[in-house]
């Protein structure tokens, strides 16, 4: 049986094994002579309206969805690790979506659970990772905003407090690596949403600055180890490997040093990072995607991790920063791979499923106001309304915000107002 699998793998040709990574978009594409409607059936560019925004009748289909996998999750959610605290997969995740809920909709009831979430993981804090999607820096940002938002200020300067501290381990350590996951880009962007959700000078600025040193040294000393310096003056590498995509590559760490609030200087922005993105920009296969490190010569992988779904952002914000339209046309480049593979047999969550890949529609969106962006992103939406019928891998863990059920529902919730959506966990 074992030879007879092989033999049919290398039968099949590329095309072939990359379309058992995705279903084949059964959608037509945005039309501008579509004669959207906003009826309940039929429709050229349903589910727009004729002004190009969402329609009453798919919002609706949206809220009931929401309220019906928040129920399931909810369920679900009572057999989950009570001791995974992380954003990632465990508790924190879950109340980054009740204040996402919560913001939408101003119901205390869903503050409330955001609290209820976030008392559990402070109990349950191990102090071995640092950043904000696997580390104890996510369930202290999440608190701090979490007790902030509901007045209780010594509860909310105590998480604060337990997360600057966490700076010694993240200077400290010099076997410490650069990405989001597990490096200090993951911890540079906990700080940097304290300071989006609770005001600009809640972390100092020397606080941030010192994290963007660690992070800018590593990357030059890499570069100069791996004689890149000319072409590439920041490298990172994870694992051994010069990862390109959001969650463990440079996509994510390029990015976090473009924000504003991360405060790097223009003249590092210009001769560092900007030479840093045009040299992965180089390493765009012909399709539009990009592969998952440096040495990878495989068009495999649509997905925010690791792929053109992450890098998407980067190039947007390069583009925001640097005012050259080569970024946001190689930006539009992903956008048209990821609709073509962009519905993964996955799932559907954020990481490496449909909903991470819809928001690469939405941050085009809010940057150009393309009405095919948001039409695609509604598109991915409702693939996912109809959550678990596609016969998708069911995910480690289910109900989670980055491989599961949680992550869907906080992407379902940005299509009432899509001109503010955030990528959780990484758009600021």
């Amino acid at each position: 049986m074992g030879d007879q699998v092989s033999k049919r793998v290398k039968q099949l040709g590329s095309s072939e094994m990359e379309e058992q990574r995705s279903f084949q978009n059964p959608n037509p594409d945005y039309s501008d002579q579509g004669g959207s409607s906003s009826g309940a059936e039929g429709g050229g560019n349903e589910p727009l309206d004729e002004e190009g925004k969402v329609s009453a009748f798919f919002q609706k289909k949206v809220q009931s969805k929401i309220k019906d996998l928040l129920q399931q999750m909810e369920e679900g959610l009572k057999t989950a690790d009570p001791h995974d605290f992380s954003t990632y997969t465990g508790w924190t995740g879950i109340a980054l979506l009740y204040l996402q809920l919560h913001r939408g909709s101003q119901d205390a009831s869903h503050l409330q659970r955001a609290l209820d979430y976030v008392k559990r993981t402070l109990r349950i804090l191990n102090g071995r990772k640092v950043t904000f999607l696997c580390g104890d820096a996510g369930p202290l940002a999440v608190g701090a905003v979490v007790h902030h938002k509901l007045g209780s200020n010594a509860e909310s300067q105590d998480c604060l407090n337990r997360l600057v501290q966490l700076q010694r381990s993240v200077l400290g350590d010099s076997d410490l690596p650069d990405e989001l996951l597990y490096g200090r880009a993951g911890f540079l962007f906990a700080l940097l949403y304290v300071n989006r959700e609770m005001g600009e000078n809640t972390v100092e600025e020397s606080t941030i600055s010192q994290v963007v040193s660690a992070i800018l040294d590593s990357g030059k000393s890499l570069s100069l180890e791996q004689k890149k310096t000319e072409r590439c003056p920041l490298l990172y590498e994870w694992h051994q490997k010069q990862y390109i995509g959001a969650a463990h590559g440079l996509a994510g760490i390029f990015y976090m040093l473009m924000q504003p609030g991360a405060g790097v200087p223009p003249d590092i922005l210009q001769e560092s990072v900007r030479p840093s993105i045009d040299y992965v920009r180089h390493k765009k296969f012909r399709s539009g995607n990009f592969p998952s490190s440096l040495s990878n010569e495989s068009d495999r992988l649509v997905h925010w991790c690791h792929g053109a779904p992450g890098v998407v952002h980067t190039l947007l914000l390069a583009y925001k920063v640097f005012k050259e339209e080569k970024y946001l046309k190689e930006a539009a480049d992903c956008a048209e791979v990821i609709w073509q593979r962009g519905l993964l047999r996955k799932g559907y969550g954020l990481c490496h499923g449909t909903a991470g890949n819809g928001y690469a529609f939405l941050s085009l969106y809010k940057l150009t106001k393309e009405k095919k962006y948001l039409y695609r992103a509604c598109k991915f939406a409702e693939w996912c309304l109809a959550y678990g019928t596609h016969g998708c891998r069911i995910p480690d863990r289910p109900y989670s915000l980055f491989e599961g059920m949680a992550g869907t529902v906080y992407y379902l919730s940005e299509l009432e107002d899509p001109e503010s959506a955030c990528f959780p966990a990484f758009e600021l």
